[in-house]
């Protein structure tokens, strides 16, 4: 399934440096407000260092990992739910993604420009601004279509429960409340799923730190206390872009000097999958070694279809085997042979360390 993410926030806080440190890009990022006017948009592969090793089972065949593609979209201002700056076009271009990464900014530099005569900044008020303006989006967005359901229900009294809903929704936005901060309305919005709302997606929060902050443990209770229940990363853009010119073990050895276990990029896809809800699966053989994304709790009929959809339509059955039993067993063959090759039907739930050969039959 094809994942895409958002970075969104306020000017000059770092998304266009951060999305070039992500994706290995080099789009402008310059010290002034909507130096991002077009949406940078960039796939980019999951690292998992799972793939390399099948890989090496099975002669170097070619790896393909999974991937999600980044959008950098131009910076929100207070007024963008009205147009100001270009916030019609920035709402415009989160619509379509799954979800949506804020960063704010959470370091001092007097040297960087911000849209407050005073050049302070306040992480929270920032966060505000944003939330608002996805809200007072979402707010139109309803306003447009209930008048319109509303008469419908009149006509056809079965829609009745749908208008209730819709209500409901149209009253959480209204009191400045973002669908995702209420479990409730997040569950009921999916039945509006053509709206296309914009606090209906999970959303991620990266706090831009300085250096310093990233093994600031009081700074990231405090700051992770603003969006709390939402996940909360604390990322130095500046650094990562940095690490983008060193190698492998380099990089690993500066983040560790940091204190950092893992990159950004390692971080984010993480947090967006468990924010999302997926997992990945693996397929491997001699023509490629490749990494599927799937919801959690697919069955196998259903990750069959990710590949084509006639897997899932003609699927018979899967041979499953976990990615640890191949490795230590050093071949498919040898743990088929110390029975950890496993056949599994229809109802058979996916797991993240599944290897999967599927059989299928499609008949013309």
């Amino acid at each position: 399934m094809a994942l895409s993410i958002a970075i969104v926030g306020l000017p000059n806080v770092g998304k266009s440096t951060l999305f070039n440190a992500l994706t290995d890009s080099s789009v402008l990022a310059a010290n002034y407000p909507f130096a991002t006017i077009e949406p940078n948009t960039a796939p980019t592969p999951v690292p998992d260092e799972r793939l390399q090793k099948l890989s090496d089972l099975y002669g170097g065949a070619p790896v393909k990992p999974a991937t999600v593609t980044f959008v950098d979209v131009a910076g929100l201002v207070k007024g963008a739910s009205e147009g100001e700056g270009l916030g019609n076009q920035f709402l415009s271009h989160i619509r379509s993604t799954n979800a949506i990464v804020q960063v704010v900014r959470a370091f001092d530099d007097p040297n960087v420009v911000t849209d407050e005569a005073t050049g302070a900044h306040d992480p929270a008020a920032d966060i505000d601004i944003i939330n608002t303006e996805l809200v007072l989006a979402d707010l139109q967005t309803v306003a447009k279509r209930l008048p319109k359901l509303e008469k419908e229900a009149r006509a056809n009294p079965k829609l009745t429960p749908q208008v209730a809903v819709l209500q409901k929704i149209h009253a959480t936005l209204d009191a400045g409340t973002p669908i995702f901060a209420d479990e409730d309305m997040r569950t009921q919005s999916s039945e509006f799923s053509d709206l296309f709302l914009l606090t209906a997606k999970p959303i991620i929060y990266v706090f831009n730190v300085d250096e310093a902050g990233l093994t600031d443990t009081t700074l990231h209770t405090k700051l992770a206390g603003l969006v709390a229940p939402a996940q909360a990363l604390f990322i130095c853009a500046k650094l990562e872009d940095e690490l983008r010119s060193l190698d492998g073990d380099d990089r690993r050895e500066m983040l560790e000097s940091y204190g950092v276990a893992e990159s950004g990029l390692n971080q984010l896809i993480h947090a967006a999958y468990e924010t999302l809800g997926l997992q990945s699966y693996l397929t491997a053989g001699e023509q490629e070694v490749r990494a599927w994304t799937i919801p959690r709790g697919a069955t196998a009929p259903q990750a069959a279809g990710v590949i084509h959809g006639d897997f899932e339509r003609g699927f018979i059955a899967a041979e499953v085997t976990h990615y640890n039993d191949i490795i230590m067993s050093g071949s498919l063959a040898a743990a088929r042979a110390a029975g950890k090759v496993a056949t599994v039907g229809k109802t058979y739930v996916m797991q993240p360390d599944d290897v999967v050969e599927f059989r299928f039959n499609v008949s013309k």
